[in-house]
């Protein structure tokens, strides 16, 4: 028996040696070697693995296992992570250099149920927003914070490179993915989100997706193409939807509850502010927004539902805003950051939202005038989205 564990352990170390990158990382380590119990050909099954470090191979995880992150995670150019359904990956309680990043050319395959998500979460006994970083995506989609639509920008987490001229890349399948504890900060200026994509094509399924109980933003689409449908973000202490950098894809079914530390429900970027709008010919974020609920602590706390800015344009339809003291917020100028001109262009819509207990319903900071009937188009006709459907069984709240 000691000479089966004996061997069962070197074969493991081996394995391990294999899965290393080329920079001689060690990718896979494990640190309990003991067998819980034996499949029919006597492979160990119910180990304990910590995950980190560059892949340059396939990373297959399984569910016999269980998996701790406990640093950067990254799967390099030509590779794929894949994650069976209803497996539970947590996350060392380390804050912001903790990890999971799908970098350009490589895919995701998180091909969660209903019945049986695929959870990401901090490995923390007393678990709060901000134990460990989030789920970035890296693709090369168009983004407008550089020239020419083909040169790459880095990422605030990892400093990886993304964006690019192919609106139709593929970074994989997130489907029935809650990410929790998440956006751990490295500094004021380079923070974790939830669900970070960056420059993602419209090629990559993101269906069914939550983050709970952020340090920072739910969602940050940073330019890109990328749809997303039933999204769920709950007790964001940031924004919970955040786009930037030209992003223009589509959003349908999303479902935000503010918690009692949180900001915007959506705020909204044309360009990335930091950087500047260097796309040419320019071109501002412009995604569409169908089905959206926001429900917020109430119109007494000076809150904003939506912050439109630096010149983005949106198309919302069929909204339900609860509890904020202003509804939209515009702001811009008729220069360089033409919110307004949006509305102007009839690039900008809000068509049938509803207001509960809502105090102001559009404020207009943009420089720009119009008539609220202009971007508000019935009034008192949204419903939001049916999150009691939709989010039953896998989400949590």
């Amino acid at each position: 028996m000691k000479t089966t564990i004996k061997l069962l352990f070197l074969l493991s170390v081996i394995i391990t040696l294999n899965s290393c990158g080329a920079d001689d990382t060690a990718d896979i380590i494990i640190y309990d070697n003991s067998v819980i119990n034996n499949g029919g050909d006597n492979t160990p099954i119910g180990q304990q693995i910590n995950l980190s470090g560059t892949y340059v191979d396939d990373l297959t995880l399984d569910a016999n296992n269980s998996y701790i992150i406990n640093g950067p995670l990254v799967m390099t150019e030509g590779t794929t992570l894949t994650i069976p359904a209803g497996m539970t990956i947590k996350a060392l309680a380390a804050g912001s250099d903790v990890y999971v990043a799908i970098s350009q050319g490589a895919k995701i395959i998180a091909n969660g149920t209903a019945d049986m998500p695929i959870v990401f979460t901090s490995n923390s006994s007393s678990p709060q927003a901000g134990d460990w970083g989030g789920l970035i995506l890296l693709g090369k989609a168009p983004i407008n914070s550089v020239t020419g639509g083909t040169e790459t920008a880095t990422s605030e987490i990892g400093s990886l490179p993304y964006g690019g001229n192919n609106p139709n890349d593929d970074s994989g399948v997130l489907r029935y993915i809650r990410v929790e504890y998440s956006g751990g900060k490295a500094d004021g200026q380079s923070e974790n989100n939830g669900f970070s994509f960056y420059g993602v094509g419209d090629a990559t399924v993101v269906q069914y997706v939550e983050m709970f109980e952020g340090l920072d933003d739910g969602f940050e689409f940073f330019g890109g193409t990328v749809n997303v449908d039933f999204l769920v973000a709950v007790n964001a202490q940031d924004d919970s939807i955040d786009w930037t950098e030209g992003y223009v894809g589509t959003i349908t079914n999303a479902h935000v509850v503010h918690g009692p530390e949180h900001d915007k429900g959506v705020e909204a970027d044309g360009y990335n502010t930091d950087i500047g709008n260097n796309s040419n010919p320019v071109f501002w974020s412009a995604p569409t927004i169908e089905n959206l609920t926001i429900i917020g602590l109430g119109s007494d706390t000076g809150n904003e539902a939506i912050r439109l800015r630096a010149g983005t344009r949106v198309t919302i339809i069929n909204a339900y805003i609860e509890g904020f003291n202003e509804g939209f917020d515009m702001d811009g100028d008729d220069t360089n950051n033409p919110t307004g001109n949006g509305v102007l262009l009839d690039k900008t819509n809000a068509i049938n939202i509803s207001f509960v207990d809502v105090n102001i319903k559009l404020k207009n900071d943009t420089g720009v005038s119009f008539p609220e009937l202009d971007f508000i188009q019935g009034d008192g006709n949204g419903n939001g989205t049916d999150f009691a459907f939709w989010g039953a069984r896998w989400t949590v709240e």
